[in-house]
């Protein structure tokens, strides 16, 4: 069996990397293009209608049922 290889990578250093492999998926698969600007058209979308919901409705202390849901105080 083989050992497995682990790297521990936090914070803007992760970023970078996986935007890196995102480019570098989108340079060398171009079908891989059009899901991508699907997919980040649709999160687009849906973060645009939770932002306006929440601004225009946020939730109120009434809304919210069970405040303890375990029962501690």
């Amino acid at each position: 069996m083989l050992p497995r290889l682990t790297i521990h990578v936090k914070g803007t250093t992760g970023l970078v990397i996986s935007a890196a492999i995102i480019l570098a998926v989108l340079i060398a698969f171009p079908a891989y293009r059009v899901f991508f600007i699907i997919s980040v058209g649709i999160g687009l979308i849906v973060a645009g209608i939770l932002y306006l919901r929440n601004k225009y409705r946020p939730i109120s202390e009434k809304d919210v049922e069970n405040k303890r849901p375990l029962g501690l105080d």
